[in-house]
């Protein structure tokens, strides 16, 4: 039996993994295709070749108004509907609206590019255009800056088995208080490793934890910080992340003088961060430039000459763009999507 027709679809992307979440939660599917450069998506209902390019940036509006799906049945459409907003996607649903000449039920939701895709169902013809194609969907949330998806848990709630959200689809995770709660070492690594999970490449994962000079069960602490139920060594979370494949790995906050001290325990807060590595595992590199004053600066056993590049990975590029050595610092951008003629120095 022959291959049946299909409608093939490239779309520009300026983040692939983000791109790939949506994509295999819209459609409920794997991609047929995934690379670090390249993914491609071939579901047979509809029959439909998709393929996502990444580019470093990605045009808004131009001749494009939406696309999407129309579905043979209002079940299809709750669950496509129900696994968006499962991995924390925001959907819009609209029941028995009239729009372009015809009685439909329908809901709205945007990639990560603010591309506008419509899942519906049609229920008739009717005589007159209708108007729910609303101006606030096609014109304004699409041409709205992507808001930073963030994914936090806090001490006084339950522990998740697992984060709501899509693989990769989290610009940052923050722990504040978890790892004090009296969780199993299963527990523990489990949360970490769903926070890396979820994280996506390049993205922080941020620990705010009591730790302990050993380890510390049921303190009675003053204050606040009586909901602490359990104290971890204070080695113990830094493990925890580097187990969970995180890179990058600091202490923002630990000092010398404890917080609290019981039956001998110095116990101190402890602030942590760390990055997902970048896609598929691989070691991709930024180049950075130090502009001084110095000769040169040593940083994480890095050493940055003035006024030379240095290839550095993309997790440590992100934290000395970010950091309180960004204005010493040049983060180069990628060439591999720079045209060959650009002019863009002001004269």
């Amino acid at each position: 039996m022959s291959d049946p027709v299909r409608f093939h679809l490239s779309l520009n992307v300026s983040d692939l993994t983000r791109s790939v979440a949506f994509f295999r939660t819209l459609f409920g599917m794997e991609p047929a295709k995934l690379r670090p450069d390249y993914a491609k998506f071939e579901p047979d209902d509809p029959p439909l070749v998709l393929s996502l390019e990444p580019v470093r940036e990605v045009g808004r509006g131009g001749a494009l108004n939406h696309l999407g799906f129309r579905l043979s049945d209002v079940k299809s459409l709750v669950a496509m509907q129900e696994r968006l907003e499962r991995a924390g996607m925001h959907t819009k649903r609209e029941e028995g609206v009239e729009c372009c000449y015809a009685r439909q039920t329908k809901f709205w939701a945007h990639d990560p590019d603010g591309n506008l895709w419509e899942v519906y169902t049609f229920e008739g013809d009717i005589e007159h255009r209708g108007a729910g194609q609303s101006e606030e969907m096609i014109l304004g949330e699409a041409l709205k800056p992507r808001e930073p998806v963030v994914w936090e848990h806090r001490m006084n709630e339950p522990v998740p088995v697992r984060i709501p959200l899509a693989d990769g689809s989290a610009d940052e995770v923050r722990l504040r208080g978890t790892l004090n709660l009296p969780l199993s070492p299963d527990e523990r690594r489990g949360i970490v490793a769903e926070s890396a999970r979820v994280v996506r490449p390049g993205g922080r994962v941020f620990v705010h934890v009591l730790v302990g000079e050993s380890p510390v069960e049921n303190p009675e602490l003053p204050g606040p910080a009586g909901a602490v139920r359990s104290v971890p060594f204070e080695t113990d979370p830094v493990k925890l992340l580097e187990e969970a494949g995180l890179v990058g790995v600091r202490m923002l906050k630990f000092d010398s003088k404890p917080c609290f001290v019981r039956d001998g325990v110095g116990m101190r807060e402890l602030q942590l961060e760390a990055f997902a590595p970048n896609a598929n595992g691989t070691s991709a590199t930024v180049e950075v430039m130090y502009k001084g004053p110095f000769k040169e600066v040593h940083e994480e056993g890095q050493v940055y000459p003035r006024g030379r590049r240095v290839a550095v990975p993309a997790s440590r590029a992100d934290r000395l763009r970010a950091g309180e050595l960004a204005d010493q610092f040049v983060v180069f951008e990628s060439t591999s999507n720079r045209p060959a003629v650009v002019t863009a120095c002001r004269t």
